[in-house]
């Protein structure tokens, strides 16, 4: 007699967090939002916890990591920044797609420190979903791939480039928050003038080989005092 296979067992929902913990989880969240949105990724967790009302390891309770509130903060902003991505790719106008993603990952960064952060950044692969890292970085290829197939992007362009764009962004939108919040997009439509095909130049220097691009990218790492466990996991 053949036997059926057994189907898995469905997976055992997350037990609701009790009033008070989650009362204590939400403060944190909101501490955390805005303390990393001012002073980047490495924003103290202990004044975090302060500002929270709670203890240290009441925040660790909850979140073990710091790449676990990381996730917590960003996930949503990461989804929008996807979203963008597969609209400019689905534009026939590939030009428009590619200033239209790039605007989207500029509006993104305005007024968060942490989130310009996480786009320079290294971070492990497992970060927001393994999923949504990969499409879109196939999505930002295809845009770029696109805009120079139609002959809109010069083609001495790298991708090591666009990097530069958004370096050159965060200080613009640092140095103008508290005046001129939205003089980003002025200057980013003067970088993007640049990328035209029809202005082109020569220019006096190469683009970065790829090792010199890693090297100008940080790793996003645990600090040792704040926990004993390594956020690259093997």
């Amino acid at each position: 007699m053949n036997r059926q296979p057994v189907p898995p067992a469905p997976p055992v929902p997350a037990k609701p967090l009790r009033r008070d913990a989650q009362r204590n989880r939400d403060a944190i969240v909101a501490a955390a939002r805005k303390a990393f949105a001012e002073q980047g990724l490495e924003a103290s967790l202990e004044g975090v916890a302060r500002e929270a009302g709670v203890a240290i390891g009441t925040l660790y309770r909850h979140f073990p990591r710091r790449l676990d509130l990381i996730e917590e903060l960003f996930t949503a902003k990461f989804a929008d920044l996807l979203a963008a991505a597969e609209e400019a790719a689905a534009m026939d106008d590939a030009w428009e797609g590619f200033c239209h993603y790039l605007e989207k990952l500029c509006e993104l960064q305005a007024c968060d420190c942490a989130f310009n952060d996480l786009v320079s950044a290294r971070l492990p692969v497992h970060a927001f979903g393994r999923g949504m890292y990969e499409r879109t970085k196939e999505r930002a290829a295809q845009i770029f791939h696109d805009a120079q197939e139609q002959g809109a992007l010069r083609a001495d362009v790298t991708p090591a480039d666009l990097a530069f764009v958004i370096w050159s962004q965060a200080g613009i939108i640092e140095a103008t928050r508290a005046v001129a919040p939205d003089a980003w997009r002025r200057h980013l439509h003067l970088l993007l003038d640049a990328f035209r095909a029809e202005r082109a130049h020569e220019l006096p220097e190469p683009p970065l080989t790829p090792q010199q691009f890693d090297q100008t990218l940080t790793t996003v790492e645990c600090p040792e005092e704040e926990c004993g466990e390594c956020y690259e996991e093997a």
